[in-house]
Formats: structure tokens, sequence, C-alpha cells
């Protein structure tokens, strides 16, 4: 199973933000899981920088960023990902569209966010990290 994850869910977990960090480090955690691949975006991993690095400073925050990419997979943010994004009228979030379409390219088949009313306009399901886990996790393991 491909599973994308959106920015609040790396931020949630690099700067241990509770009550969010529970469920969205256990959705991290899949990416040891053979039958999942858990991916995100270029722009995400900028975003959680961002943040991690007012928390936690430079150092600690590329070390985190680091580590956390040695685990999980790059979805592409590529010329087609951006035309997509600006042909889609229903789209009025730019960087939520750059999300759909990097996780739509890599193949994913869910989107987890805590922000799912962002992207009303998938067509792959979107869920926040307590759903996708009690769903799709909680009654595999």
């Amino acid at each position: 199973m491909k599973v994308f994850v959106d920015a609040n869910i790396l931020v949630s977990v690099l700067n241990k933000e509770y009550p969010l960090f529970t469920h969205s480090a256990r959705i991290l955690s899949l990416a040891d899981n053979k039958n999942f691949e858990i991916y995100t975006s270029p722009i995400c991993l900028a975003i959680a920088f961002y943040f991690a690095e007012k928390k936690h400073k430079t150092k600690s925050a590329r070390e985190k960023i680091a580590l956390l990419c040695r685990h999980i997979l790059i979805a592409p943010a590529t010329n087609n990902v951006v035309q997509q994004t600006i042909a889609n009228k229903k789209i009025y979030d730019f960087e939520d569209g750059l999300e759909y379409y990097s996780a739509t390219e890599s193949k994913c088949t869910f989107i987890v966010t805590e922000d799912t009313e962002d992207f009303y306009f998938s067509e792959i399901p979107v869920l926040n990290a307590r759903d996708f886990f009690e769903k799709y996790v909680a009654k595999k393991i």
C-alpha cells in the first residue's frame, strides 16, 4: 500500500506535537513494514524542516530530516505535477495541488493529513492519521 503523508504529519513527529504525535508517528513507522510504502514530497520536507528548525535549530532539524529521508520515499515534484495543478480549476491552494499530484504520480492510494478538507478535490481517499491507522493498520497488526 502506497501512502502519501502531508507536511503536518511530518511536523507533528519532528516536533513531537501532542496529541497528533501518537498517530502520526505510527504512520511514519509503517515505512519499516514491507506492506507499506510511505511517501512525501520535497515541498512537505521543506515545510517540515522550516518548523523543525524554528523549534530545534538548524543542526538538529537537518539531522531529523536526514533520518526521516532514510526511511521514507520522496514523491516527484515534476513539471507534470505543476502543470496538472495549474490545469485543475477545482484546486484553490496551489501547494495542496502539488502534494496531490506528487502523490498520484507516485501511484499512492491514500493521502494522510490532518487537514483532510484541504483535499476536497482528491480522487483518492484522504484520511487523518488516526482514522488511517484504525481503518487500515490496527486490524492487520
